[in-house]
């Protein structure tokens, strides 16, 4: 079993940032890959951004080079470090764990394990 506790969502104007956190704890050795995925509302889940225990990074077209993924090892976290908001990035943010090798990385219904979901909010 994981469990994953994400933090860090909240309500900011277009252009700003925000860092989200997703602490896992349970069976961590287990976690091949971990990330964040976004479900805005009457859209799907999407993949935002993946690392995997590799330190191999994914990240959706449209948050390169404003979103950065980052894992601190001993402190069983992952960040998401959001800049240059944009209205449309607004959703509930999920932390997600997937335990196999070989998962696509953006295909939402291969992870193992979810977080509870944290609002972020862009104004314009």
């Amino acid at each position: 079993q994981v469990r994953l506790v994400e933090s860090g969502g909240g309500l900011v104007q277009a252009g700003g940032s925000l860092r989200l956190s997703c602490f896992a704890s349970g069976s961590i050795g287990s976690i091949t890959s971990m990330g964040w995925h976004r479900q805005a509302p009457g859209k799907q889940r999407e993949s935002v951004a993946v690392m995997t225990i590799g330190r191999t990074i994914s990240y959706a077209d449209s948050v390169k080079d404003r979103f950065t993924i980052a894992r601190d090892s001993t402190k069983n976290t992952v960040y998401l470090q959001m800049n240059s908001l944009k209205p449309e990035d607004t959703a509930v943010y999920y932390c997600a764990a997937d335990l196999r090798y070989g998962s696509s990385w953006c295909h939402t219904h291969e992870y193992d394990y979810w977080g509870q979901g944290t609002q972020v909010t862009v104004s314009s």
